[in-house]
């Protein structure tokens, strides 16, 4: 029985349509009553539905016009940014990365921190309409520390083909290997050491100055090699 389907049989003969007909209008007559309720129910409810509206429309805007100020506050935080090589030094390795984000953007570098354990040789990448893409390597040291040929080659490796950067950059708050800073500047990978990040964050020049990088650039051997 359970598995018997039913079925809506068409009324037949006079009294059955009649009493279909009586039945119809009673539902009709209920959903009328039904509506009429809900409308009256919203009718009475309306002014505090306003006040609701009203004060879901002011918290709306209290939230833009913060997220506004907000946003406000730290373009002007970055627009002045310095940051001291004592700073730097303590920092961990994240924070390190951030910083450079910060720095970047300062530059007018639309940036952002990409490092992890799956950075493929990148830990900052920024974005700019005239200077085209830099990829940043991360490399904070000990002070003296120094960074080595090695990850020149990664660097390298990596910049065009996973990254499509037009300019590769790796900065430390050390030094560099003679051969790794010789291998940089033969194979178009910039470096930053601790001096010219002094110049770069504490003093203020840009980094696009310190690295010689022009406004209208012609496509890197970064990108050609992707």
């Amino acid at each position: 029985m359970a598995g018997r389907r039913l079925w809506l049989r068409k009324p037949r003969g006079t009294g059955e349509h009649i009493a279909a007909t009586v039945v119809a209008l009673a539902a009709l007559v209920v959903a009328v009553r039904m509506a009429a309720g809900a409308v009256g129910a919203l009718k009475d409810a309306w002014p505090v539905l306003s006040v609701l509206a009203l004060l879901a429309g002011a918290v709306a805007a209290w939230r833009s016009r913060q997220a506004t100020a907000t946003r406000r506050r730290e373009r002007e935080r970055l627009a002045t940014l310095r940051i001291t090589l004592d700073e730097l030094d303590v920092m961990d390795d994240r924070a390190f990365e951030y910083a450079l984000r910060d720095l970047l953007i300062r530059d007018g570098w639309p940036a952002r921190r990409v490092g992890g354990g799956r950075d493929q040789a990148a830990d900052v990448i920024g974005d700019h309409p005239q200077r085209g893409r830099i990829v940043v390597q991360a490399k904070h040291t000990r002070v003296g520390g120094k960074v080595g040929s090695s990850v020149m080659y990664a660097v390298k490796g990596t910049a065009g083909p996973a990254h499509k950067a037009d300019h590769a950059v790796v900065v430390t708050n050390g030094a560099f290997t003679r051969d790794a800073m010789a291998w940089g500047d033969r194979h178009g990978v910039h470096w930053v050491d601790r001096k010219k990040l002094q110049r770069w964050a504490e003093t203020g020049a840009a980094l696009h100055e310190l690295l010689g990088v022009s406004a209208r650039f012609r496509p890197s051997r970064f990108k050609r090699a992707a």
